[in-house]
């Protein structure tokens, strides 16, 4: 046997990397908590014994020695009560999107509000006042892109990890670190390519985004790709692909083929290959990368 394998400090490292990959990034407690259960009920019993002795019933003694409410201590954002006893919502900021009510809404209010960009920047904005995809409440940021939006070539992704979501950037983590070694193979790097995901905010626990979510912010990833207007589109992942390029093939079949992609102002090559985090679990496939990456070098020199 590997006496590497048995050594325990190796094996804590590569459990701890285990469970960032799989999205466990936060210690939250040491007991389960149930946070969609009911709270328990107020436990019955006798009055406050410092209440009894001030005098009167224990509740009017309460009430009298009850903190006063200062609507200053409320908290931001939270409900009013309004002269009926009726709860009140919060105000909406002037020029955020109200949450739609459903994920056709959400679908029907992103396309409306990418259509308006006219720049990257005014994309950018109005994606960080954009409240109908649900994800923008957990994420801490938005991740919108990096690099360079004039280069000829554009990379797109899946969604923002955790390392996305603290810095603002997409990959910058360790799939981040192998897409700059690849860029970095055939002379590119972040200021010879752009850089995004179609989803801009990162899921809880990195879990896959769900196809409302996905639907939700396409016709965003799909106006940024018209505005930066590249002359090759590189989808990382088959869910980049499929998303973006209309195919139900898996990438395994679908990596290293060129296919055609319509920004809306013209018709742009597009390049299916693997995503960097798979290459991490799955080493052996980076010589069909290290191809695909070839193919991309032989196109820009064209």
């Amino acid at each position: 046997m590997n006496p590497e394998s048995q050594n325990p400090e190796r094996q804590a490292r590569e459990l701890l990397a285990f469970y960032l990959d799989a999205g466990a990034d936060a210690l939250v407690g040491e007991e389960p908590v149930d946070r969609m259960a009911d709270p328990p009920p107020p436990e019955r019993g006798r009055p406050d014994s410092a209440a009894v002795q001030l005098g009167g019933s224990g509740q009017a003694a309460l009430t009298r020695h009850a903190p006063s409410l200062d609507r200053r201590s409320l908290p931001s954002g939270g409900a009013e009560r309004g002269p009926v006893g009726r709860s009140e919502p919060p105000p909406v900021a002037e020029g955020r999107l109200r949450a739609p009510a459903s994920p056709e809404t959400a679908v029907m209010a992103a396309r409306e509000a990418a259509r308006n960009a006219k720049t990257l920047d005014e994309l950018r904005a109005l994606l960080a006042d954009f409240e109908g995809c649900a994800l923008r409440a957990t994420a801490t940021q938005l991740v919108f892109a990096d690099g360079n939006p004039h280069s000829r070539v554009m990379f797109v992704g899946e969604a923002p990890g955790y390392d996305e979501d603290i810095t603002g950037r997409p990959f910058v983590g360790r799939s981040g670190k192998l897409l700059d070694l690849m860029l970095a193979a055939i002379g590119l790097d972040r200021t010879t390519a752009y850089i995004a995901n179609v989803v801009p905010w990162r899921p809880p626990g990195n879990r896959t985004p769900t196809p409302q979510e996905t639907a939700i912010c396409l016709p965003f990833i799909r106006r940024q790709i018209e505005l930066a207007n590249p002359d090759i589109l590189v989808c990382l992942g088959g869910p980049a692909m499929q998303t973006l390029l209309g195919t139900k093939e898996g990438i395994t079949r679908s990596r290293g083929r060129w296919f055609p992609y319509n920004t809306g102002s013209r018709e742009i090559r597009a390049l299916a290959t693997f995503h960097p985090a798979f290459l991490l679990r799955s080493p052996l496939q980076k010589r069909f990368v290290w191809r695909d990456f070839l193919a991309l070098k032989k196109a820009l020199a064209n």
